[in-house]
């Protein structure tokens, strides 16, 4: 019996899942957790990507002990990479939540503007997109000794195969792939008089790579939201919320949608797996694990929701707003977005959630408009669908009848792509 190996990894914690199909099923184990997050060094924000790859080994062993392993692959987060001088690894690993591109944003739409970018690529503005932070590498020369940069799933996959990879849907977070050839984009290359030899050829998932140990090694979608958009067992095509950390609400479209309704509205285009993700990002459950971690680090998430659903706080903020992003105390961003100051922990915890469904009905009127479409369902995925408080709102706000799957879907689909994948065997 087959069985695949899926390493998640979030920006607050990883998983290594053992899948294998018995009797038409998915049957799987975790077989290891563990936790990660930004470290702060030297006043920037850094990835601790050494500890990354030591945790992505340590579960391949434990996996390795408890079954026979036939391939793996990794997905993690969007948007941020590794700087590579040959093998060697150019320190720190900047996390995206850093604010070095906060100097820089401007003088890239200097030298292309903003419109200029969108209609080349259909990715939305976020100040951390990898094209601001490529950017701030070169005016600060980091990109002098550059040879190469990869992603950090392909720079993980990277370190155990041996083979530089550069896998398609985790590529068109970078801001810098052109929407219609799906490769990079050489104009904004030059625009920006960025390194060409940084820029490769991008591989789509299913692509076997390399060997570790003896186990295939596998591109899945490495972007984590385009796995997870592949492990929801959807009926037709629906919106669906990927909730976690962020909140990527979106549908799939044929071909990507470019036009000035969908820029200003500042909706994304990325990679999917033979298919458009028309998706946009909102700020998510970091609004909720941060409240928590100030306001009552040990009390359980089915307390605090308790405590939401019994609060008459009506005040809401708008859970996209740049104060949200990497604020020092979640508590004063609240406070300071507010006329009424919340009275209690439950006031924050039911603000935050009514104002993340209120995000959501923003987010599906636009894509209706945006798409020409009306949709029945909303199907919500990831750690956020186990909070049925937030659901309920969600169905409330958007009047969709919301399908909340507490399932791995992610993992799934970094698994599905595996098992279906078509390639010959790596020697």
């Amino acid at each position: 019996m087959k069985r695949v190996l899926a390493i998640d990894i979030g920006a607050s914690s990883g998983r290594h899942i053992v899948g294998w199909i018995e009797n038409g099923q998915w049957r799987t184990d975790e077989v290891y957790r563990f936790e990660n997050g930004v470290v702060e060094r030297d006043g920037h924000l850094v990835w601790d990507i050494d500890a990354l790859l030591e945790h992505v080994k340590a579960g391949i062993a434990i996996a390795r002990e408890r079954y026979e392993i036939e391939s793996l692959s990794i997905d993690t987060w969007g948007v941020d990479y590794v700087l590579l001088n040959g093998d060697e690894t150019v320190y720190p690993v900047y996390a995206y939540r850093d604010h070095r591109t906060e100097a820089v944003i401007e003088k890239v739409h200097e030298k292309m503007p903003f419109s200029a970018l969108y209609r080349r690529t259909g990715i939305q503005f976020q100040p951390f997109n990898t094209v601001y932070q490529l950017y701030a590498d070169k005016k600060a020369g980091r990109l002098e000794a550059a040879t190469g940069f990869l992603m950090i799933p392909e720079y993980l996959i990277y370190r155990l195969s041996g083979v530089k990879s550069h896998e398609y849907t985790n590529a068109t977070t970078t801001g810098m792939v052109n929407a219609e050839t799906g490769e990079y984009d050489p104009g904004i290359i030059e625009a920006l008089d960025l390194p060409k030899q940084l820029f490769h050829q991008l591989q789509q998932p299913g692509t076997a790579i390399g060997l570790y140990e003896g186990v295939k090694v596998v591109l899945c979608a490495t972007h984590d939201t385009g796995s997870a958009v592949e492990g929801i067992p959807m009926e037709g095509n629906e919106p669906y919320i990927s909730s976690g950390t962020w909140s990527l609400l979106g549908v799939k479209t044929e071909k990507p949608i470019t036009d000035e309704a969908s820029e200003r509205a500042n909706w994304s285009n990325e990679g999917g797996v033979g298919y458009n993700r028309y998706q946009k990002n909102i700020m998510g459950m970091w609004l909720v694990n941060r409240l928590r971690a100030e306001l009552c680090p040990e009390k359980p998430w089915s307390e605090i929701t308790a405590e939401a659903e019994q609060s008459r706080f009506y005040e809401t903020v708008d859970a996209n707003a740049a104060a949200f992003l990497a604020p020092e105390s979640m508590q004063a961003a609240f406070d300071a977005a507010l006329e009424q100051k919340p009275q209690t922990a439950g006031d924050y915890f039911r603000c935050a959630y009514r104002s993340l469904a209120l995000s959501y009905r923003q987010a599906i009127e636009e894509l209706e408009r945006n798409t020409g479409r009306t949709y029945d369902k909303l199907y919500i995925v990831g750690g956020g669908a186990k909070n049925g408080f937030l659901n309920r709102l969600t169905e409330q706000a958007t009047g969709k009848q919301v399908i909340a799957l507490p399932i791995e879907a992610t993992a799934l689909g970094n698994l599905n792509i595996q098992i279906e994948a078509d390639n010959p065997s790596v020697t």
